[in-house]
């Protein structure tokens, strides 16, 4: 008994202690998922447009940043574009996740807009409405509702990933078991916890998607087994 009372003694501190760290890595996640997905939704547009000065930039983009490891991508504008451009830890390491998921999220947007049947496209035109109103009222509304569970899926990978940025030294849970490892020695219960947290944030992040996406299930649309 007094082993296991230790023991949890021991699991509360090194609790106390990551604490402060998961609101920065939620606040990491949601900023630079929020700027990944309009940047992504932009460039899934712009791959979409028949011009190919257009088409052509965001193509390139999407297969070069896709490419590159995203823990390059964080040295690279942490170290070099940061240097030049004055970005401490925090906007890097949002800028470098955001660039990098926008990559990816562009395409999932792409797959959902080219989902939406074409004949839509031309009743809402024929009607009157704007290219604006179609993609304001049509076309985005269905899209976001088509992709939900490529999108979630997407969002805790950019959690898990978060954890990247305390390479460049931003205080995020990852960082703060690194901290209370160096101080106290402690490595297995430090990142049994550590991995503990991020798995009670993933699967309320999976069953919130779950909820949603039976919510806003298209009527129709899919096979249900």
């Amino acid at each position: 008994m007094e082993f296991i009372f230790g023991q949890l003694e021991l699991f509360y501190k090194i609790f106390k202690f990551l604490l402060p760290a998961i609101p920065a890595t939620i606040k990491i996640t949601l900023l630079s998922f929020l700027f990944a997905s309009t940047l992504g939704l932009l460039t899934a547009i712009a791959r979409l447009n028949k011009h190919r000065s257009i088409n052509l930039p965001a193509r390139i983009y999407i297969d070069v940043v896709r490419g590159v490891p995203l823990l390059v991508q964080i040295f690279f504008i942490y170290f070099g574009l940061g240097k030049i451009l004055n970005l401490d830890r925090f906007i890097a390491g949002v800028v470098a996740i955001s660039i990098c998921y926008a990559a990816y999220l562009a395409e999932v947007f792409r797959a959902g807009i080219q989902a939406i049947p074409k004949g839509q496209t031309e009743a809402a035109l024929s009607l009157g409405m704007t290219r604006f109103q179609l993609w304001r009222h049509i076309i985005i509304p269905q899209t976001i509702r088509l992709i939900a569970p490529p999108l979630v899926n997407d969002f805790i990978s950019c959690l898990k990933d978060s954890s990247l940025v305390s390479i460049i030294g931003l205080r995020e849970l990852t960082r703060a078991g690194t901290e209370y490892y160096s101080q106290h020695f402690v490595d297995f219960q430090t990142w049994l916890l550590v991995g503990l947290i991020y798995l009670s944030i993933t699967l309320s992040l999976t069953r919130l998607s779950s909820y949603f996406e039976k919510k806003y299930r298209i009527p129709g649309l899919g096979i249900h087994l």
